[in-house]
């Protein structure tokens, strides 16, 4: 079996099509969760589907699973899949790649007759991205249990739509209680979304894990006053403190490599006047890394800096944790079998921890779970830019065959 490979001209063509729902002048997608855009990116995709002879199956959030059979149907499927909404200003290949490359896996079973024991799977998650609702990862979330089903269907847009009222709309509330569908262990196939693939010149990215992330809202409250007759010793200037903080934030992340992460991404200065001293400063802080240790220190460390910060200027800081992701290590089993079939394919590789946020955090807490990175261009996604080498995809697609058919079986006619 080792010369299976898929058609990666097909697999191109499907990307390109599915593309043209939502497409921008800039050569981008808008294809916002649960609109009509997405509805209609939908029905693309279950129609391919059906046409490739899988049944379909949508939960009550709205994830669509579609299936081959296998010779066995008694065993749980193996699963592969991501997400097809896009970012506002989004691109071709986030998330819309994974499935399809599902879907190439599928037609290229379907034409070399190839039967599987444990059936074959690809399925598509809602929300993945949040950019219209909240949470991010939503489908995804509400199957493995992460939050309920009643708080993602209450979720609302700016407009003041709500999810369940937009699945209803779209035609994708389905019957099936998410998180009953059995997952055997899933696979995931995505861009890398970064520049180290790309920036050491390795085809495959083996993804180990994702990293942990603690998101906070920090605020500083000092005096807003004038800027030129109040001398700097007796200033009480929130900007200058805030700053401080994020230098920290930068430092902290610089004291545990490779893998710490420190961002600011969103600072609002109060009154924002070119000559009236800061009074408020309210701003993200965002940390990351793939150990929990490690990212507890960071938290800590961070606490404490603050801490020790308002009682030297006399300021108020508010430092507020507004989300947490744990650290996702991925099943040794299912990273082994990307590493194998990369292996036997010839491709080059290394490895790469996520550094965003996936389905396949969530689909992990309840089945065997593992990912591929290609590489995309520049590292740029979340941007109407983005871009990927067709020869690229078609090797990770090609290692995302090989990965479940190990794991499903191979039935020898």
């Amino acid at each position: 079996m080792t010369e299976l490979r898929i058609n990666g001209s097909r697999l191109w063509t499907s990307l390109m099509d599915l593309a043209q729902i939502g497409a921008t002048d800039k050569g981008g997608v808008k294809r916002l969760a649960l609109t009509d855009l997405d509805r209609q990116g939908r029905d693309l995709v279950v129609e391919w589907a059906r046409e490739a002879g899988l049944k379909i199956t949508v939960d009550k959030i709205g994830n669509v699973f579609m299936r081959r059979e296998g010779t066995n149907p008694s065993l749980p499927p193996i699963v592969t899949g991501s997400h097809i909404d896009t970012q506002p200003t989004g691109g071709k290949f986030d998330g819309n790649y994974g499935v399809l490359a599902g879907l190439e896996v599928v037609r290229t079973l379907n034409d070399l007759h190839i039967k599987t024991e444990a059936p074959i799977e690809v399925a598509f998650w809602t929300n993945e991205e949040g950019s219209r609702f909240v949470p991010v990862m939503m489908g995804s979330g509400v199957f493995c249990g992460a939050f309920s089903l009643e708080t993602a269907y209450a979720a609302r847009d700016v407009d003041g739509k709500s999810v369940g009222e937009e699945l209803a709309r779209i035609g994708y509330q389905g019957e099936q209680t998410p998180g009953e569908h059995p997952i055997g262990a899933y696979f995931e196939t995505h861009i890398e979304q970064g520049p180290v693939l790309e920036d050491e010149d390795k085809v495959i990215g083996v993804v180990p894990a994702v990293m942990g992330l603690s998101w906070y809202d920090c605020t500083v409250e000092g005096m807003e006053a004038h800027a030129g007759p109040t001398p700097m010793h007796l200033r009480r200037d929130a900007l200058q403190v805030a700053t401080a903080i994020m230098q920290e934030t930068v430092a902290i992340a610089n004291r545990y490599p490779p893998y710490g992460r420190g961002t600011v991404g969103m600072v609002q200065v109060f009154p924002n006047s070119r000559n009236v001293i800061p009074g408020r400063v309210k701003f993200s802080i965002d940390l990351r890394n793939v150990n929990d240790e490690l990212l507890n220190t960071m938290h800590e460390e961070m606490t404490a800096f603050i801490q020790r910060t308002a009682s030297e200027t006399g300021l108020k800081i508010q430092l507020e944790r507004v989300s947490y992701y744990p650290p996702c290590p991925f099943h040794p089993d299912c990273v082994g079998a990307v590493r194998k079939a990369a292996a036997t394919l010839g491709y080059s590789t290394m490895d790469v921890v996520s550094g965003a946020g996936h389905d396949a955090i969530y689909v992990a807490r309840l089945a065997p779970a593992g990912m591929i990175f290609v590489p995309c261009k520049d590292g740029i996604s979340h941007n109407e830019i983005e871009d990927a080498r067709p020869d690229h995809l078609e090797a990770g697609c090609n290692v995302l065959l090989h990965a479940m058919l190990e794991r499903a079986g191979v039935v020898e006619s």
